[in-house]
């Protein structure tokens, strides 16, 4: 009751109200619980972080970034940051007082990041980082953001490091740019964001040594698309609940639309599309708690578990007729918020290059 009535709030605003963060903080262990407990997270595992993502989706918010938050930046600070590092920054995360990001994408690169070009330089003690990113998620409202830079000479991802800024609209050569308007997920904070000049210590570094960046980036990029994967699981699911609900109350012809054999055929075949996700997805999960889950299986659960999301989202909304083309029915905010999920953390085509790599 605190977030999904606010959707249209959100989606005039472009992203959720910051305090939010905070009241989710106040309820309890709603971020970082797969982070140990000295560190204010919940010591469980990644599989709770995974039943709140699917729960977030099932109440029909895409607005708050707890994947981003909780999910991805929570854990490049406890994988590589330094004792003091995680003390400092992941008690502040999981209380909701600080929002978490991480600066990947850069206009110019997309999923290449190996062709990152924004760049910190030694200046003293602190690095100097001048460069631009975009597509990111939590920008608008991050008070803390792990930024993908070079910070070496070599070509390619060997020049690649990490650095953790702490943002703030005070911060000299910090800048957020524009709230970016999609076509789906419109509540959700995606920004632009600038640095020009923005000093940070050199102990702000991720990891023993600079360049190491695009080595963190593969390792946990791995549980990201895991991520990914249970979004589309858990969308999938939800879409077809929906639209048995509405097949069987909605009449046409003199009969309730569930009635039709195209329509039982067409919702059986969506709900085992739907459980076959489900066994594929919670198998993943299963390895990735072993430690056995590897680059090729998560990308084959990120790219086919989002093609199928987009397959299940439009046949559902078929189903619906005129009436799933409105913006009020969450069945047109499921599909519209499924397309992105083929293009983030990594497109499908690259998953689809990365799974044949492993034959």
């Amino acid at each position: 009751m605190e977030v999904a009535p606010f959707e249209e709030k959100f989606i005039a605003q472009g992203h959720p109200d910051r305090e939010l963060y905070a009241r989710a903080g106040e309820l309890g262990r709603s971020y970082c619980m797969s982070i140990p407990e000295e560190y204010g997270g919940g010591g469980g595992t990644f599989a709770n972080e995974i039943v709140l993502v699917e729960e977030q989706m099932r109440a029909g918010d895409s607005a708050m970034g707890f994947v981003v938050h909780s999910g991805i930046v929570a854990h490049y600070l406890l994988a590589y940051g330094t004792e003091e590092q995680k003390l400092r920054w992941l008690p502040k995360l999981a209380s909701g007082e600080w929002v978490g990001s991480i600066a990947m994408t850069e206009p110019g690169t997309g999923s290449d990041l190996q062709a990152i070009a924004t760049r910190a330089t030694k200046d003293g003690d602190d690095y100097v980082i001048s460069g631009s990113k975009t597509f990111i998620t939590n920008g608008a409202l991050c008070d803390l953001v792990i930024i993908a830079c070079k910070t070496g000479e070599a070509e390619g991802g060997k020049g690649l490091s990490l650095v953790v800024a702490e943002a703030g609209d005070d911060v000299a050569g910090f800048r957020r740019g524009r709230i970016l308007h999609k076509i789906g997920n419109q509540g959700q904070d995606t920004t632009e964001l600038f640095f020009d000049g923005l000093r940070v210590p050199q102990a702000n570094l991720l990891g023993p040594a600079a360049g190491a960046g695009f080595v963190q980036l593969m390792q946990q990029l791995a549980q990201e698309r895991l991520l990914t994967g249970a979004i589309a699981g858990a969308s999938m699911e939800v879409a077809v609940d929906l639209t048995v609900e509405y097949t069987k109350q909605r009449h046409a012809f003199g009969r309730p639309l569930f009635a039709m054999q195209n329509t039982k055929f067409e919702l059986a075949e969506c709900a085992t599309i739907a459980t076959i996700g489900r066994t594929f997805l919670d198998d993943a999960i299963t390895k990735h708690l072993r430690g056995e889950l590897d680059i090729a299986t998560a990308a084959m659960v990120k790219y086919w578990l989002t093609d199928r999301q987009g397959e299940v989202a439009d046949r559902c909304l078929q189903l619906f007729g005129g009436y799933g083309y409105m913006s009020e029915y969450p069945i047109s905010r499921i599909f519209t918020g499924a397309r992105v999920m083929r293009i983030l953390a990594g497109s499908n085509e690259v998953m689809k290059d990365l799974i044949a790599r492993s034959l």
